[in-house]
């Protein structure tokens, strides 16, 4: 154990990436990465984490790109790339230096898949590494006026394949050639191949791992979630956009509209970064899914035990009056929970007192997602259901966040304003704060 590292942390860490294990297990996952990925320093301990992933039962397909290396090749024999758009002019002479480039970068990979030494995380492992010809390819043409000779895209895909060595527990590995049936081999974009494998498989997570920590915006802030109409916007604004994410992005909108479960885009140069993107709630890249992972809505009975998760330790620490599990199953209709990601991060309740007072209650953010500003849209969501119930007057009682709803509109009122089936029941050991606001 780490030292810095107590063992309650531990522990605690431990157990809260439980859930994601159980979510991800019999899962689908696409990683997509370039050669640049597989030439840094990081290559070997993203093969610790391919292997992590592997060992706790997620399905797993590979597709390497070569771009660096097929350019080192190129310049050691005298050839000079050139381009058109995003596709390399593949000749005789190229793809021969494509073949041996991503070649050797499927060697290297199968390599950093089979270590076994015994202080390494993948001691022990029997991780089982497969190919195979599941793409046929077929050449780009002329585009433009510009034949691209031995430059391909992904003709048909044998998915059926494909899902037998993921049934089998087999990892697949797949590059970026393919040949066609005429026994021809062509130079395929990483992204498109894997865009076209996602999208085959309707994988659960299409993860790209770039040169950039994820989509920012134009100041260099990261957008850590986007949905495809936002990021379709992005990519026909964002000049700002690091090489990868503009080649990756439009893949990534047309998988995730295809129906792929969730689209990553993170970063391949700090250590750690796909565990940290798939096992904590914030993550570290951007997610691209079709519709927002915030959904707001009436709580139900099947919300309970998220609710519970969420105020436990609020009523531990004294911030919210202690509800037990019978109460809330008796009053889970009167709240509101704000969801991410299909987890409850939010919470709050409106119990009216009479024809036109009513109690803003127990509102709860997580700690993680209170800078979202969950809160402010919980108490707006409770305020539009009083006002439409006919209510005049919203009251809260609170202890210890009286200038947030000061902030808001909400100003300290004597106890003895509150209604009088309320005044009955206020707990003076608490001595919680009465703010009222007029609607």
């Amino acid at each position: 154990m780490s030292k810095d590292l107590s063992a309650g942390q531990f522990v605690a860490w431990f157990r809260s990436v439980a859930p994601y294990v159980n979510l991800f297990r019999g899962k689908t996952f696409l990683i997509a990465f370039g050669g640049k990925a597989i030439a840094g320093q990081l290559a070997r301990t993203l093969a610790y984490d391919v292997n992590l992933l592997a060992a706790l039962g997620v399905r797993l397909v590979l597709v390497h790109g070569a771009r660096p290396q097929i350019e080192k090749l190129m310049r050691e024999r005298g050839l000079q790339s050139v381009y058109h758009g995003n596709y390399r002019i593949t000749d005789a002479k190229a793809i021969a230096c494509v073949i041996d480039a991503v070649g050797s970068i499927y060697v290297e990979i199968e390599a950093l898949l089979s270590q076994g030494l015994a202080d390494t995380p993948m001691a022990n492992s029997t991780i089982r590494v497969v190919g195979g010809n599941f793409i046929t390819a077929k050449p780009v043409g002329v585009v433009d006026g510009v034949d691209l000779q031995y430059s391909g895209q992904v003709r048909k895909l044998d998915a059926e394949g494909i899902r037998a060595q993921l049934g089998l527990g087999n990892i697949v590995l797949l590059s970026c050639i393919g040949s066609s049936p005429t026994g021809e081999i062509f130079n395929l974009a990483m992204e498109e191949v894997a865009e076209a494998v996602a999208t085959s498989l309707l994988v659960d997570k299409l993860i790209f791992l770039s040169d950039s920590r994820g989509a920012t915006d134009i100041d260099g802030a990261l957008l850590d979630e986007l949905t495809v109409e936002a990021a379709e916007r992005l990519i026909s604004l964002g000049d700002w956009l690091s090489t990868d994410l503009k080649r990756y992005l439009p893949c990534a909108v047309r998988a995730s509209r295809a129906g792929v479960g969730r689209v990553h885009l993170i970063g391949y140069d700090e250590d750690g970064t796909l565990l940290r993107e798939l096992f904590t709630h914030d993550g570290v890249g951007t997610v691209i899914t079709q519709k927002s992972l915030e959904q707001m809505h009436d709580a139900g009975p099947d919300d309970i035990g998220g609710l519970v998760a969420l105020i436990e330790p609020l009523e531990e620490d004294g911030t919210l009056v202690r509800r037990s599990r019978e109460l809330l199953e008796r009053e889970i209709t009167r709240f509101s929970v704000v969801e991410h990601d299909g987890v409850i991060v939010g919470c709050a309740a409106l119990y009216p007192y009479g024809e036109d007072q009513a109690e803003l209650a127990c509102l709860a953010v997580h700690p993680h997602y209170r800078r979202w500003g969950y809160g402010a849209l919980l108490m707006k969501r409770i305020e539009t259901q009083a006002r439409a119930a006919g209510v005049k007057r919203l009251f809260v009682l609170t202890t210890a966040t009286s200038q947030w709803f000061k902030e808001r509109g909400f100003s300290v009122r004597p106890i003895d304003e509150l209604p009088a089936e309320k005044r009955l029941v206020y707990n003076l050991q608490r001595r919680s704060i009465v703010l009222m606001k007029e609607l």
